[in-house]
């Protein structure tokens, strides 16, 4: 839920910041700042919640903490990237893929009940799956409509 409230209240602000300013409503940059924003803020979660990011791949996958830090990484030089036109495209067509490959990770976390912030299996279960599917769809739709 985080993520989305970033996400609108950023593009809100930056929106009626660039009318204001510019007298001109800015809004793929208003766009592509709320999802940059919106990245950082999950990005902190990599090293802020490592432990419970790990438990959402499956036990066959090496190197858990590794790929959790490096797709931190990830989202913070993509979201980053956002904000050169020059590059925009390129990041927009990445940050796509990054969500769909995501996905599976998050439904095997519903699944497994995960409360990745507490590292426990405790969290919604699959009911979570009825709000995340729609906000990965979300994001994808995002930064296919401003970044690309």
């Amino acid at each position: 839920m985080k993520p989305l409230v970033v996400l609108l209240s950023v593009f809100v602000a930056g929106s009626v910041i660039s009318r204001i300013v510019l007298k001109d409503w800015n809004l793929p940059f208003a766009g592509n700042l709320a999802m940059c924003l919106m990245l950082m803020l999950t990005a902190s979660g990599h090293i802020l919640f490592t432990k419970g990011m790990a438990m959402m791949l499956p036990p066959f996958v090496p190197f858990k903490n590794l790929i959790i830090y490096l797709t931190g990484i990830a989202e913070v030089i993509l979201g980053l990237a956002l904000l050169f036109p020059s590059v925009r495209g390129l990041a927009g067509l990445s940050l796509i893929v990054f969500f769909i490959l995501l996905l599976p990770a998050n439904i095997y976390a519903a699944i497994k009940h995960l409360d990745l912030e507490q590292a426990a299996y405790a969290g919604p279960g699959p009911r979570y799956l009825l709000f995340r599917i729609p906000l990965q769809l979300l994001f994808i739709g995002w930064v296919a409509y401003f970044s690309i």
